[in-house]
């Protein structure tokens, strides 16, 4: 008798999901997360001239995919010439593509598991989005200090890791970067390789978040980051949050008017019975029919060995904020329109 009520409760699961399925357009196409079974950390996404989107993550291989969902390995981002202006550390971090004045620009971090001050911001550049990307040698930085954009003690932010670039509509530009030591943004030079003379540091974020992106919709930009702890497999309470703002520089506040800086936000996305550590998302894409896609990673509580798995949903818009379908991972949805 057990035994009938498992397989009635398994076929009713498995219809309801077919219902999901079958109510989409049929045009769409179908995915279940995660879409790289692997581990493949902090991603970050671009679209290239090819066609074809390039998924670069923690520990340099880069994927491509033509629809999001299906990726074949590439390589590594870097060549025999790395960046090496942290010692000791030649594995970078969450990096963070762009393409800018025609040039692939690849921002990353170099850092010490633990530690806030032996840690810093790089960036490197190629002509395609496969690399191999060369550690940017700027004139203003020291011998055998190739890569280097900032180190922690020089810009005065401990922890100065995860980086996300942005640019202003005038084509200003802008590194927004920080790990639980404050969110903070600069500003950059006009090729995006070095801190514009003169510029200096503003705080938009306060001591609770890492894994920043800027998205702007609608005349609001929107932050994304990541509280929790990030990396103990199934234990991970990692989570993605936003908060808003109508200027770059903020205030980005919550729903009932709290404060980014004061640790305060929304939960896009958090932990289900599936699934650990739902966080450091990638970039926001549009689809054709208009749908936007979020990129991020997570760790399977059932095989969290595996590592943190790369997984996509579909964000939706609701009085110009965002939400995910339940806050959770979907294990089943309709692909993007491409």
């Amino acid at each position: 008798m057990k035994y009938l009520i498992y397989v009635f409760f398994c076929l009713l699961s498995a219809y309801c999901d077919a219902q999901v399925v079958t109510l989409r357009p049929k045009n769409y196409g179908t995915y279940a997360n995660p879409i790289i079974g692997e581990d493949y950390p902090d991603p970050s996404y671009i679209k290239a001239d090819d066609g074809y989107f390039y998924l670069y993550g923690t520990g340099e291989n880069i994927k491509k995919s033509k629809d999001l969902v299906t990726w074949t390995y590439v390589g590594k981002a870097f060549g025999t010439f790395r960046p090496d202006f942290v010692p000791g550390v030649n594995r970078y971090w969450a990096p963070d593509i762009n393409k800018i004045n025609g040039k692939y620009v690849l921002y990353f971090a170099l850092s010490k598991w633990g530690s806030n001050d032996s840690c810093g911001i790089g960036v490197a550049v190629a002509d395609r989005p496969e690399g191999p990307f060369e550690p940017y040698d700027n004139p203003d930085t020291k011998v055998n200090e190739f890569g280097k954009l900032f180190l922690s003690y020089e810009i005065g932010v401990r922890n100065s890791i995860d980086p996300c670039y942005f640019e202003e509509d005038d084509g200003r530009k802008y590194l927004i970067w920080g790990s639980f030591s404050g969110i903070y943004i600069i500003e950059l030079s006009d090729d995006g390789l070095s801190v514009k003379k003169g510029a200096v540091k503003t705080q938009i974020g306060g001591t609770a978040y890492e894994g920043s992106y800027i998205y702007k919709r609608n005349g609001y930009y929107y932050f994304f980051g990541s509280i929790g702890f990030c990396c103990s497999g199934a234990a991970s309470t990692y989570q993605t949050v936003y908060a808003r703002s109508t200027s770059l520089f903020g205030p980005y506040t919550t729903k009932t008017g709290g404060s980014l800086m004061k640790n305060q936000h929304e939960v896009l996305i958090h932990g289900n019975e599936k699934w650990a550590g739902t966080g450091h998302n990638a970039e926001i894409f549009t689809d054709k029919n208009g749908d936007d896609w979020i990129i991020y990673h997570a760790y399977s509580k059932t095989n969290p060995d595996i590592g943190r798995m790369a997984l996509m949903d579909k964000v939706h818009w609701t009085n110009n904020w965002p939400s995910v379908y339940g806050s959770t991972p979907s294990p089943l949805s309709a692909k993007p329109e491409l």
